[in-house]
């Protein structure tokens, strides 16, 4: 069977354990993303199937239809907001998926880019190499307030290690967030206005869902301290469009972190974000490390010999 992998982009793929499973099928990797839609559709014409990495391919209607050969869609995780399910059905294309959540990596770098931030050390740390000294004074996280937007499974790990740093943990979300915080004993704002204006750091947690999708606006943003942190590690569409780059020209919050964009990866330093001294930003890098992408690609890869060999799927 003819697969592609169109967007490798940490050259990784090949080195898994997981990978092993593909043996005997004819597999082709990218590692830079296509310049348009015609090039991609050069790409992935041959394919049979079609490794779905993290949303990274917009699967519309439009290219699906240029795909004769494409029979399946592979997801890497269990969930993609980025495939026509309909346009695939009319296309006889299945999608399958993975059932696993890896919460512990992108909570940890949720943790690692506050902390971070927040201590001064992406600042500072080049500073000493070039031979300089510090010259800035950082913000102390105890007793400050730590808002976790989302108690899902990453937000309850971030709450927990907030606390454990003796920040005083205030929550917002749906019913189900609220509740697992009442339980946990955390604070519960009683708006998303409150949780924006009381919050040191906020932090990202949401899942992207239609209804979630431009959840924090630019009136959000300006409530927010200017000596607060914002934290993203969740999806850059979950913010309206152009709100936060606009909020930290305006100075609330005085400070983001993150990492995750409306288009990746981003090449040439092109992102207004990385033009702003005050942010933090890192290339996606939440779910990136060696355990979780043994668990997504083997779910994955296991689904695509299913396929190979008549066996039933998970499918999205």
């Amino acid at each position: 069977m003819k697969i592609v992998i169109p967007d490798d982009y940490q050259d990784t793929i090949h080195k898994l354990d997981a990978f092993k499973l593909l043996a005997g099928h004819e597999v082709t990797r990218y590692r830079t993303p296509a310049r348009d839609l015609d090039e991609l559709v050069e790409r992935l014409h041959p394919a049979e199937c079609i490794v779905e990495i993290r949303e990274r391919i917009d699967f519309s209607r439009v290219l699906i239809e240029r795909l004769p050969n494409l029979r399946l869609i592979a997801l890497v995780g269990s969930r993609s907001q980025a495939i026509d399910y309909e346009a695939a059905k009319d296309h006889q294309v299945l999608v399958s998926t993975g059932k696993s959540g890896s919460p512990e990596a992108p909570a940890e770098l949720a943790m690692a880019l506050m902390l971070t931030s927040r201590r001064n050390v992406a600042v500072e740390a080049p500073r000493m190499r070039a031979g300089e000294w510090p010259t800035t004074l950082s913000y102390r996280l105890r007793g400050s307030t730590l808002g976790v937007f989302g108690l899902g499974k990453i937000g309850q790990l971030v709450a927990a290690a907030g606390r454990g740093l003796g920040m005083q943990v205030l929550v917002w979300g749906r019913e189900n967030s609220l509740k697992e915080a009442r339980a946990a004993g955390y604070e519960t704002a009683g708006s998303k206005a409150e949780l924006f204006e009381r919050a040191d750091v906020l932090q990202l947690l949401v899942r992207l869902t239609a209804e979630t999708r431009g959840i924090v606006t630019a009136a959000d943003l300006a409530r927010m301290k200017p000596t607060a942190l914002f934290v993203n590690v969740a999806r850059a569409q979950l913010i309206e469009p152009g709100a936060l780059v606009e909020a930290l020209a305006n100075g609330r919050p005085g400070f983001a972190a993150v990492d995750v964009y409306d288009e990746e990866p981003i090449v040439g330093g092109n992102h207004p974000l990385l033009k702003m001294p005050s942010v933090l930003c890192t290339p996606h890098l939440g779910w990136a490390e060696w355990d979780t992408f043994e668990l997504y690609f083997r779910e994955c890869f296991e689904q695509i010999v299913n396929y190979a060999e008549g066996k039933p799927l998970r499918l999205a």
